[in-house]
């Protein structure tokens, strides 16, 4: 068995540093292994105690009678090294380091983190500086988190990896107190070996895991953890992420606007996008969206149906499923028929959806007859159940109800709780029925199946026809607009027509032959940000042309002290739409932005990203357009009331050339940036009108 394999279905479990004192941090994993139900061999490590909880207490590491599968180590940084060395040296699988003063605290951290990885040689190592690990499907808790005081916890279908020890304990009692289920529970934190690939990677091949939970500070690995989630998507286990740090922007100072535009979180977006990982919104969603994944019911289509015997909370959840773009059509005349046979009187609105069926809360032969008629209904691809009033004295009554509803249909069946009902929801989720406490949990967890449904597993391994030639640019530094411009005209993006000029004489001729109005621009390799410094007139005309190239020159040389010495003359286009275009580099990958361009963007801040393969190949059309309808602007390039349709394919050639120039120069070209890039009207193409790149000398 490798290392991880006896992590996580360890046989033997030594604790090194167990206390006798349950009460102690250190005195817990001993009494949590028993008290839980582990079966293999425990053998705690203290020499000042003879004996632990019934079990043989021995002085050090080396007297074990054999080499643990896994060592739980309890002790303070400094004495944790030495356990460490002892450990491997006798052959142990696996070490969970608890303690914390590593790479969390600084420099002198860092220090000991790195001796603490070569002190474990091939023996792995999970921590330091976490809660450890649960595995609930074998009963195995390697762990010393108070939240395992809980006498009920619920072996399910979930595996949960966190970066945050405290998380995963919070996560932890929240499911207990719901009835959520887990199948494994892991706790990564500063990860000096195991990360959080490691973990993917191993649950995709857990049988008892069907969905993935995962809470991320920070991804160290990209490429791993990419081919670790399309593992998942091949094995048909979704991934539900709730990554912090979403205000910081992460962007620094650039001479494009994509840096800000961009920033850190967008990246990772632009990664859970490309292998298919949904983004939980917030912290609830990280507990909601994986319970209702987990009972693999298939959403066929957006059509749902709302039953209830409360109005008001009928209304809230069918508020939220139509923000998230689902449809609640009122039952057609079968239905409604049927419906309308099951109780008598005009206290009753059956006729609509939310439908409301007053007395079923107190009735459950009724609920149960309206929930068959409902997923019977062709009309509906999902039903939503409304818990009233009557959860909080009698949870059982509408539980059983919707439990003995659930082998009438493979159609999704949840149930909104209006009440506090904590009880009512932990019966739910034991009878396999995702339940919720607010209304925007519920669309959320729809929407996040609809996804898996659509999506399906063709982001596991996206076929890739075109790779890309490395090639050198010999022109280094910030190019000017016109470099720029030619760079990305030679990769197949056109740019407007323009003529560079030296002197009024030059300009006034340049207008006259791109007139009859033209754009006036500052040509300047050092200054990208023309307009903050006077250095961009538009609708120029020949006539005034000598006297606004004068200007801009004033102009520039007021704010930056220096005389221009060349200008760009270009054409002046209308009717177009504007998009912005740019390349985005940061730890996880290198990416293709996309969004409304023009001098607005960083107001209107609509973009998306599309992370370039690492293996060179190019980005699919599919893949560009699929981006440009992520965009809330996208009716703008669509039609949008009665406009004319912008050249989208146009368009997405472009976006594929530019990505196509930004794999071919991968290592040199440090940024780059079309904004705007004009789309003109279908059949018209598109141009480039303005461009900023700076390269790098090519590496040998």
């Amino acid at each position: 068995m490798s290392g991880l394999s006896r992590l996580l279905q360890p046989q033997s479990v030594a604790v090194v540093g167990a206390s006798a004192d349950p009460a102690k941090t250190s005195g817990r994993p001993v009494g949590y292994l028993r008290k839980h139900g582990f079966q293999g061999r425990i053998y705690p490590i203290n020499p000042k105690a003879s004996e632990i909880d019934g079990l043989r207490c021995y002085p050090d590491v080396r007297s074990l009678p054999e080499a643990p599968d896994v060592a739980i180590v309890l002790l303070g940084a400094e004495r944790t090294q030495q356990a460490i060395r002892d450990l491997a040296a006798i052959g142990t699988g696996a070490a969970i380091v608890l303690a914390s003063g590593y790479s969390e605290t600084g420099e002198d951290g860092a220090r000991r983190q790195r001796e603490l990885r070569e002190a474990a040689g091939s023996m792995r190592i999970l921590g330091p500086n976490t809660i450890g690990l649960v595995n609930l499907t074998d009963r195995i808790i390697l762990s010393a988190s108070g939240a395992l005081e809980v006498d009920k916890l619920h072996s399910g279908a979930i595996g949960l990896v966190s970066q945050s020890g405290g998380i995963l304990g919070a996560l932890l009692s929240r499911a207990a107190a719901r009835g959520i289920g887990f199948s494994k529970l892991i706790s990564t934190s500063n990860e000096v070996d195991l990360d959080l690939a490691d973990f993917v990677d191993a649950l995709a091949d857990d049988p008892a895991t069907r969905v993935i939970a995962l809470y991320v500070e920070s991804i160290r690995n990209p490429k791993t953890f990419m081919a670790a989630a399309r593992k998942a998507a091949r094995a048909g286990k979704p991934i539900v992420a709730f990554k912090i740090g979403r205000s910081e922007s992460g962007a620094q100072a650039a001479a494009s606007h994509t840096g800000a535009l961009a920033g850190a979180d967008g990246m990772y977006d632009a990664l859970f996008e490309e292998v298919g990982i949904i983004r939980a919104q917030t912290f609830s969603d990280l507990l909601d969206i994986p319970a209702a994944l987990a009972n693999e019911r298939k959403l066929g289509g957006r059509r749902v149906a709302i039953l209830t015997s409360t109005g008001g909370a009928g209304t809230l959840v069918a508020d939220c499923l139509g923000v998230a773009g689902f449809t609640l059509p009122a039952p057609d005349a079968h239905t409604g028929a049927a419906l309308r046979a099951l109780q008598t009187g005009d206290h009753a609105a059956l006729d609509r959806n939310p439908i409301d069926v007053t007395l079923a809360g107190l009735q459950p032969d009724l609920l149960r007859s309206a929930i068959r008629i409902v997923l019977e209904s062709d009309d509906y691809d999902a039903l939503v159940v409304i818990v009233g009033s009557s959860a909080v004295a009698q949870p059982e009554l509408m539980a059983g109800a919707l439990r003995d509803s659930l082998a009438l249909s493979c159609k999704p069946l949840l149930a909104y709780i209006s009440p506090h009902a904590p009880e009512a929801a932990e019966v739910l989720s034991r009878y396999g029925i995702p339940a919720f406490h607010a209304p925007e949990s519920v669309s959320a967890a729809l929407s996040a199946m609809w996804r898996v449904q659509a999506r399906g597993a063709h982001v596991a391994d996206r076929p890739r026809t075109v790779t890309l030639t490395p090639v050198v640019c010999e022109e280094t530094g910030s190019l000017d607009e016109a470099q720029a411009k030619a760079l990305f005209s030679r990769f197949g993006v056109p740019g407007v027509r323009e003529i560079t000029v030296r002197s009024e004489a030059e300009a006034v001729e340049a207008a006259r032959q791109l007139g009859p109005r033209v754009v006036l621009k500052l040509l300047s390799r050092e200054i990208t940000h023309k307009s903050e410094v006077g250095g961009v007139a538009v609708n120029v005309t020949p006539q005034d042309m000598a006297q606004r190239l004068r200007q801009m020159a004033a102009d520039v040389q007021r704010h930056t002290g220096r005389e221009p010495e060349a200008y760009l003359v270009q054409e002046m286009v209308s009717g177009a739409a504007e998009v912005i275009v740019g390349l985005h580099q940061d730890s996880l990958g290198t990416a293709i932005l996309l969004g409304m361009g023009g001098v607005v963007a960083e107001l209107i801040r609509d973009t998306t990203l599309l992370l370039l393969p690492e293996d060179g190949a190019a980005l699919t059309a599919d893949e560009v357009e699929a981006a440009l309808r992520r965009l809330k602007t996208w009716p703008l390039l669509d039609g949008y009331r009665g406009r004319e349709r912008a050249d989208v394919p146009a368009l997405i050639e472009a976006v594929l050339a530019f990505s196509r120039m930004a794999g071919a120069l991968q290592g040199q070209l440090l940024e780059a940036e079309i904004n705007p890039l004009f789309v003109k009207p279908l059949g018209q193409g598109v141009c480039a009108a303005d461009g900023i790149a700076i390269l790098q000398e090519a590496s040998n």
